[in-house]
């Protein structure tokens, strides 16, 4: 008999669709309202508990909790293609959420999509999901909300809908349609992992909302593995303009409990809407259903039929063809420029930080949709039990086209990844999708690192690059410390300041205090070698030094001696900020850690190789360093660090007030740290300044 009436549905789908969008909409029948049914006893609190851990499954609260609202009172805003939805107070209180809800009325708008009033609900709701709860899981879900959540009066919003599409009426013939409201059935030739697995991805997880194809009538093209469409079920997804990748993958499936767990793996992290569903959902799932669902999507992937695709080349081969290519092409100097400082010269990111590029599948994606919109428009780790502070992904939307072609199109084809390239019109129809912030305006334009590839000596400019950004593996007989000329100078020097190299050439030679005698850019070069990087001068006519000088020389621009050259230096923190080192001590913990290590002694990769560098001790900059002065310490960090803390560019940095900057800078300024035997030279006429470190 059911197969009889799929059968009459499929024939009729396509007259039904044109009737759902013209006129005849109106004249649709609407849902008899059901006769309430008294309240349930007093549940116990075991239910109230399991309730609530079924809401954070559902994801209720991710929709249901509006930015800086109260738990679960509503008035998320929804875009959809016929208009803006905002989520309804689902909270116990009478008049404004659910308070008035028989148990029997809750069932139907979990499986049926019907209010309490007979009104039709919206699928943004994903009911053709939750309509496989059981019974019993309904029950208890409906204990917590009315008896584990707090009343919140707050009046719903008004949805802002199209007409046609606003007569709920319609929805009727949506749901004959689409709608199978029966609940989960247990599949008795799987295991117990399987099918508590298949409950839950497609009853309460409502994971095809966002991974499953939409059909015509944008219903669900499947709601499991089953049937003619079943291929079609968590195959990869459009939603909200992002792409939901396939969960049919292997590889996309790799360490996902650990992702869903912690909102990051080894090859991936969270992102965009994806981040919600982990800070909300999927953090607070057990283990074992965990277990559960990467049991069920593992069967997927065997039934999904072979992978498409050559096999990637041999990883040292990829990572050579990579680095010649980071120094030779638009897109890979663009990538030294804007992304290498999180993500790694080799594309490996940071563990627990920053992924890794190299190997992702949300950059390998045939759709780079999302990866797009994350760089034009930033984002923001998930916030975890594990993982407890969020990093930002900077929003890049400043940049042109054609850069961001070039920058994503390296990504997605270096170390050994495989995807197809991405044109500037493609960034463009996605900019014009989803509008992203503009760029804060300023006076200061970073000069591309890309257009060297214009210059007729790039050779030897490109060489003094290399040089300032690999200072430690290219020059160690003359580094003796873990740091690299870009761990001052950020950005290859061309980041406003941070002590930029722009029009710096042009000021020399000119008399510096500290040496008590005119210098030249060699010798401003050389004093770097021998304080931030506690090492050796390099001989002023080497190879090296004539390559600094090239890169120096270019990158100084149009800039003449007395021009004012905006973002030059580090910027300024009064000096009548008297420090705080107990603050300054809970602030390193707080925002530096991560990056340079609990003891200060930086971070170092898998390889063994600095990715962070030192704050103090033995390998960190010596006293002779103008970052150890306290005040030129606080006014760099206050204007640069800590990175990936915001969503402005160039690096998300930024958030502490000056008296903040001063406070940690103060602390780390005073850890151990190399001498500088020359120290007794410094200044021979006076006017050293009062936070000298000698």
């Amino acid at each position: 008999m059911h197969a009889t009436a799929q059968l009459f549905k499929a024939q009729w789908r396509p007259l039904i669709l044109r009737l759902l969008t013209g006129a005849a909409v109106g004249f649709l029948l609407q849902v008899t309202p059901a006769t309430a049914d008294p309240n349930p006893a007093l549940p116990d609190a075991a239910t109230i508990r399991q309730g609530e851990y079924l809401a954070h499954m559902g994801d209720c609260f991710a929709c249901h909790t509006a930015r800086g609202g109260k738990p679960l009172a509503g008035g998320t805003p929804m875009n959809t293609p016929f208009g803006i939805l905002y989520s309804t107070n689902i909270t116990p209180d009478r008049e404004t959420g659910i308070g008035n809800y028989t148990l029997k009325e809750f069932i139907r708008a979990m499986r049926d999509g019907v209010d309490r009033n007979g009104n039709n609900l919206f699928p943004a709701m994903p009911y053709p999901s939750y309509a496989k709860i059981s019974d019993q899981d309904l029950s208890a879900l409906y204990a917590y909300l009315m008896h584990g959540v707090t009343p919140v009066y707050q009046k719903n919003r008004e949805n802002r809908i199209h007409w046609p599409f606003s007569i709920r009426q319609g929805l009727s013939v949506w749901k004959w349609l689409f709608l199978d409201d029966r609940p989960y059935q247990p599949d008795p030739t799987r295991s117990a992992a399987w099918n508590r697995g298949a409950y839950i991805i497609q009853g309460l997880g409502h994971c095809g909302s966002c991974h499953t194809p939409r059909g015509l009538g944008l219903e669900e093209k499947a709601m499991d593995e089953r049937g003619p469409n079943g291929r079609d079920y968590l195959s990869g997804a459009t939603i909200d303009s992002w792409y939901a990748p396939s969960l049919r993958n292997a590889q996309a499936l790799k360490g996902i409990e650990a992702f869903l767990k912690t909102g990051r793996n080894g090859q991936a992290a969270a992102f965009g809407i994806m981040a919600e569903v982990d800070h909300f959902s999927t953090q607070k799932y057990s283990d074992s259903d965990l277990d559960a669902m990467d049991v069920y999507l593992k069967s997927l992937v065997l039934n999904a039929g072979p992978s498409s695709g050559s096999p990637p080349p041999p990883p040292s081969f990829a990572q050579k063809t990579s680095a010649k290519a980071l120094f030779t092409t638009p897109g890979g100097l663009g990538y030294v420029q804007f992304c290498a400082s999180c993500h790694q010269l080799n594309g490996q990111g940071v563990a627990n930080l920053f992924p890794p590029l190299a190997g992702n599948p949300s950059v390998q994606s045939h759709n780079p949709l999302s990866v797009v919109h994350v760089i034009l428009s930033g984002s923001r780790s998930a916030v975890t039990l594990e993982y407890p502070k969020a990093f930002a992904m900077p929003n890049y939307g400043g940049l042109k086209d054609e850069e961001l072609s070039q920058i994503i199109t390296f990504i997605r084809t270096a170390w050994g990844n495989r995807a197809e390239a991405v044109t500037p019109e493609e960034i463009g129809r996605i900019r014009s999708e989803i509008s992203p912030r503009p760029p804060s305006p300023g006076s200061y334009a970073a000069p591309r690192l890309a257009r060297i590839l214009n210059d007729p000596h790039r050779e030897d400019i490109l060489e003094g690059l290399r040089l300032m950004v690999e200072t430690k593996r290219l020059l160690p007989k003359n580094v003796g410390d873990e740091l690299t000329c870009s761990s001052c100078h950020l950005n290859a020097g061309t980041m406003a300041h941070a002590s930029p190299f722009v029009g710096l050439a042009a000021q020399f030679p000119s008399y510096a205090a500290r040496a008590g005698k005119v210098i030249d850019m060699a010798d401003r070069i050389n004093g770097c070698f021998l304080r931030s990087m506690n090492g050796t001068a390099l001989d002023k006519h080497s190879k090296a030094m004539s390559a600094m000088l090239a890169y120096m020389n270019w990158i100084n621009g149009s800039f003449h001696r007395h021009d004012l050259i905006p973002g030059r230096g580090v910027g300024k923190v009064s000096k009548r900020l008297v420090p705080d080192f107990k603050k300054g001590k809970e602030l390193y913990r707080q925002d530096c850690a991560s990056c340079h290590g609990t003891h200060g002694e930086g971070l170092l990769d898998a390889h063994g190789s600095y990715v962070f560098p030192p704050l103090w001790g033995p390998h960190s900059f010596n006293i002779g360093a103008g970052i150890a002065k306290t005040y030129t310490a606080a006014a760099f960090v206050k204007n640069n660090m800590p990175i990936s803390h915001e969503i402005n560019t160039p690096l998300g940095q930024g958030g502490l007030t000056d008296q903040e900057a001063v406070d940690v800078s103060a602390y780390f300024t005073h850890m151990d740290r190399p001498d500088f035997p020359d120290k007794v030279k410094d200044w021979p006429h006076g006017h050293k300044p009062s936070d000298a470190r000698y």
